[in-house]
């Protein structure tokens, strides 16, 4: 039987375990990428290893997350990140270089490769057929060092995409149709991969828009193959040698098949607080809009800029409308500059923003209290713009711009659009851009002489203590269901710039559900979280796993986890149980004491259920620990540092 071009990459970079469905498998890793929200505490992870280099194919740490600058904080990140970089042979994107998934897919992206990126839209390198997977941070540490990224195989499914995209349609709306049928909890343990007639119309970064925000499916990755729109994207920016044709073979065999007619697509929208809230755009046009951005690394490419300049060509934005761009890179901005674009917007009353993610995060550009937010971004969580009550819609470039100019969510197929032919301007832009931004790796002998800069915010990274092999734990928080890294850990401008500095940090841990749960924690010394499905949803942070360590949380308990927020909580020895029965959810209430008896055996027999014991309610319930054998040893070990010190694989 035929291989999938997921199934092809994983083939040639495996090095433990069989290809076979929910096996545990370990993968090599050519490729990594950190940015400077989670870089910094990933560095600090790999210095500890005490290597003189990365092993990888090509390393590179991005800054694109903390670029407000209001104190000295984020700036001694940024020189701790270029120190480390230089030290240990690593690439440096200098901050206003661009947004790290961009940048990355333009300079250094190859179809076949394997990522790994501290970052949850790794995958955007999909776009180019690689096998890119967003981690947490000291995973990629690890793989740094040369360690191989552990998994369990996923499924396959195929997303077959027939005719071609008509009138405003864009490919944001192909992957907000597709989570509108899937969900965001419904590609937990599945690749995405397509194919069909339809891909061929896809320039690379429309593609790369659709792998972005399949993060948002919880999806492993997402991929598209390798053909002559990803040729020409190579050759366009000097790469034409490296590029390699990468298809699925006939006869490869999908787990399931999803059908999506691009002939058939309109204008869809997601509405507040849910990436899968998706309805088409028709259905809530007329409601009033406050503001508009375009950007991040969702939509943020010379081609989407010269969408939304056509629509708004010889126009003004609505009074009422405070509007921004941010181009997804310091090329993007140069082209569009020399095709006019960047004209076209200013005189229409759009803000140029940084090269940056920005209000994406929440680092300025927030909506007015209360107010309504359409972005071309990827997530819309309560809160993530930085303003508490906003309520945030996401949508396709061009559906932003519609609802720029007449101050409502409006249909862009309303308006008249030009397509142009970008590649003359976009030549310009990469030729005068240069690679000034990105300083290479240093010599092995030269970087042994740098010495790195560590500002007093940076903090050693705290190492966890093993769970006792019985405990009795408070539980001190109980949650709902899609409990995102945000609720968790939040981002925006008062919280990121504390990523170096995790005893500060963790006072931010759940404060939007309860302000006062770190010092709850700190009194209680030991703890345990009580949540619904898709507990951790979202981000890849590890401070959503590492600050509540710090705090003494041993375990959470929950209906079901999101993908790399349950590998975090076990690389920083935080047990992830599941209830075996979803109904006793119900029978644990916040401040129940939790008893769990002979851990140490139970890891280490490999039974998947546990009885745990809630005395306050005189109450046993079934939980489950669903996770792989090596996992297991982490857990037992107290967390991957101390398992890795220990000669563990």
């Amino acid at each position: 039987m035929g291989l999938t071009v997921a199934e092809k990459i994983i083939k040639a970079h495996l090095v433990d375990g069989k290809m076979e469905k929910n096996a545990e498998i370990a993968i090599k890793i050519d490729q990594t990428l950190t940015q400077d929200a989670t870089g910094t505490m990933a560095y600090l992870q790999f210095e500890s290893m005490g290597l003189d280099r990365v092993k990888t194919e090509v390393s590179v740490s991005y800054v694109d997350h903390n670029t407000l600058q209001e104190d000295w904080k984020n700036m001694d990140d940024h020189r701790y990140l270029q120190s480390v970089a230089a030290r240990y042979g690593i690439w440096f994107s200098r901050p206003g270089n661009g947004i790290c998934h961009q940048v990355h897919l333009e300079r250094f992206g190859l179809p076949g490769k394997t990522l790994l990126g501290s970052d949850s839209h790794t995958p955007t390198g999909g776009g180019l057929g690689m096998l890119a997977i967003g981690a947490g941070g000291l995973d990629v540490a690890v793989a740094m060092g040369g360690g191989a990224f552990h998994l369990i195989m996923p499924k396959i499914v195929g997303v077959k995409l027939t005719g071609r995209l008509k009138g405003a349609a864009s490919a944001k709306d192909i992957i907000l149709e597709l989570l509108r049928r899937e969900t965001v909890k419904g590609g937990v343990g599945n690749i995405y991969e397509y194919f069909g007639e339809g891909v061929a119309s896809l320039q690379v970064t429309q593609r790369a828009t659709i792998c972005n925000m399949g993060a948002e499916l919880g999806a492993t990755t997402s991929l598209f193959p390798s053909d002559e729109k990803t040729k020409a994207f190579l050759e366009m920016r000097g790469r034409g040698n490296q590029w390699v044709s990468l298809q699925a073979d006939p006869d490869a065999s999908y787990d399931r098949i999803i059908e999506i007619n691009l002939e058939e697509l309109k204008p869809m929208i997601a509405q507040p607080h849910s990436p899968d809230n998706v309805v088409p755009v028709a259905q809530i046009a007329g409601l009033p809009v406050d503001q508009v951005v375009i950007g991040s690394c969702t939509n943020s490419s010379l081609e989407d800029l010269a969408a939304v300049a056509s629509l708004v060509k010889g126009k003004v934005i609505d009074p009422r409308v405070s509007a921004g761009i941010a181009p997804g890179s310091r090329t993007t901005l140069l082209a569009a500059e020399k095709a006019g674009i960047l004209g076209e917007l200013i005189r229409a009353g759009f803000r140029i923003l940084e090269s940056a993610c920005g209000p994406c995060i929440g680092m300025g550009f927030a909506p007015k209290s209360g107010g309504v937010s359409v972005r071309s971004f990827n997530r819309n969580f309560e809160g993530r713009s930085g303003t508490a009550d906003a309520k945030v819609y996401l949508s396709s470039p061009e559906t932003a711009a519609a609802a720029a100019l007449t101050g409502c969510i409006t249909d862009p197929n309303q308006f008249k659009m030009e397509k142009s032919n970008l590649d003359r301007y976009l030549a310009e832009g990469i030729a005068i851009a240069g690679d000034g931004m990105l300083i290479p790796p240093l010599p092995l002998k030269e970087a042994q002489e740098v010495v790195i800069e560590r500002g007093p915010n940076i903090k050693p990274c705290p190492r966890p203590e093993p769970i006792a092999n019985s405990v009795r734990l408070p539980v001190l928080l109980k949650t709902g269901d899609n409990i995102s890294t945000d609720d968790i850990m939040p981002a925006g401008a008062k919280v990121l710039p504390l990523r170096s500095n995790i005893p500060e940090i963790s006072k931010y841990v759940f404060t939007r559900l309860d302000p006062e749960f770190w010092k709850r924690a700190q009194e209680a010394g030991s703890c345990v979280i009580v949540g619904g499905s898709n507990y951790g949803q979202g981000s890849s942070r590890e401070h959503a796993a590492l600050a509540p360590m710090y705090l003494g949380v041993k375990a959470v308990l929950v209906k079901s986890f999101a993908r790399i927020h349950k590998a975090n909580l076990i690389n920083y020895g935080i047990l992830p149980l599941v209830f075996s029965n979803p109904e006793d959810y119900e029978q644990v209430d916040p401040k129940d004491e939790l008893e769990l008896n002979n851990i140490y055996a139970f890891l280490e027999s490999g039974e998947s259920e546990l009885l745990i014991n809630n005395r306050t309610k005189q109450k046993v319930i079934k939980v489950k620990l669903d996770v792989d054998e090596r996992s297991r040893r982490i857990l037992r070990a107290g967390g991957l540092v101390p398992y890795t010190k220990a000669g563990g694989k």
